[in-house]
């Protein structure tokens, strides 16, 4: 049988990979949620939600797996993402080509982690940095009035097509209105003023009711795009430790407590995007919180 270290295309190679990966369910899987409780502080150990693999999940998965398969589509994106690439960013040439969705979490884990049920509503909702969509979307059932931002001009025509209200990233802020949840997924990383993100995020949720659903990558490495180049933001968030659960504590002494939040709940997911033609899917450790202003 052919080793993949003997191929020399670099194609050929990959799709190897590739079908092998199809036949192996990853064993790391299971490693995506776990959280060593003990190691976190006595006060964070009870606010820990514990999910699991569901089926939400597993279908973004099936999908990500189907659509690595398209050989010659694959190929299509590889090409335009390398000649656009020059003069687009890789956000916005996803949404011109309709491909690297992301994931965060299913209906049902979001029901958990906000501990309502499946008839739950609210009235107005934020979603900063929508992306295309697809994850404001799992929200969108439970919510009377969704308003989005995005920086990309071509997400934010995909976000109109899809009817979300879009905001400019200058208006949300000064609206008149308040929101009774605002989302904030995998954002604080990428965004270049966090500091200042958290606090205006404060200041337009409603102030008896309102939740900050928050996703933040760790270990924590904060980048920005800048025309194509990756930048140090000019706002510092201080997140330090070696493991998650370090980074967690760390994350809920040294950022929110000073942002004036406090943890409802929160849980550890995967953050998923689709694939290429090399890998089904990629993936980084999320923790998600739910926080209310204090």
């Amino acid at each position: 049988m052919w080793s993949s270290k003997y191929l020399r295309s670099p194609l050929t190679r990959a799709l190897l990979l590739n079908a092998r990966s199809r036949h192996n369910d990853d064993p790391d899987r299971m490693q995506w949620y776990m959280c060593d409780t003990e190691s976190l502080p006595a006060h964070l150990r009870p606010l820990f939600i514990q999910s699991h693999l569901d089926a939400g999940t597993q279908a973004f998965l099936r999908q990500c797996s189907e659509k690595s398969s398209w050989l010659f589509v694959q190929i299509y994106y590889s090409l335009v993402t390398s000649v656009f690439g020059f003069f687009m960013s890789k956000t916005s040439i996803n949404g011109l080509l309709g491909r690297g969705s992301m994931f965060v979490f299913s209906e049902a884990q979001l029901l958990r982690l906000l501990q309502e049920g499946p008839d739950w509503r609210t009235g107005r909702m934020l979603d900063l940095g929508a992306g295309d969509g697809k994850v404001t979307s799992i929200m969108r059932p439970h919510v009377e009035e969704v308003y989005v931002t995005e920086v990309s001009p071509i997400m934010k025509w995909q976000l109109k097509k899809k009817q979300f209200r879009v905001l400019e990233i200058d208006e949300w802020q000064n609206t008149g209105f308040q929101y009774d949840v605002v989302s904030c997924l995998n954002l604080l990383d990428r965004c270049d003023r966090p500091l200042t993100l958290l606090r205006d995020i404060r200041r337009v949720l409603e102030p008896r009711k309102g939740r900050l659903l928050l996703a933040v990558v760790l270990p924590f490495q904060p980048y920005v795009e800048n025309g194509g180049k990756w930048e140090r933001p000019s706002e510092r968030l201080e997140v330090s430790g070696d493991t998650w659960e370090e980074q967690v504590s760390s994350f809920s002494r040294d950022v929110l407590d000073q942002a004036g939040f406090a943890i409802e709940t929160f849980t550890r997911l995967p953050y998923l995007c689709e694939g290429d033609l090399y890998n089904e899917h990629y993936v980084l450790d999320d923790a998600v919180f739910v926080l209310t202003p204090v």
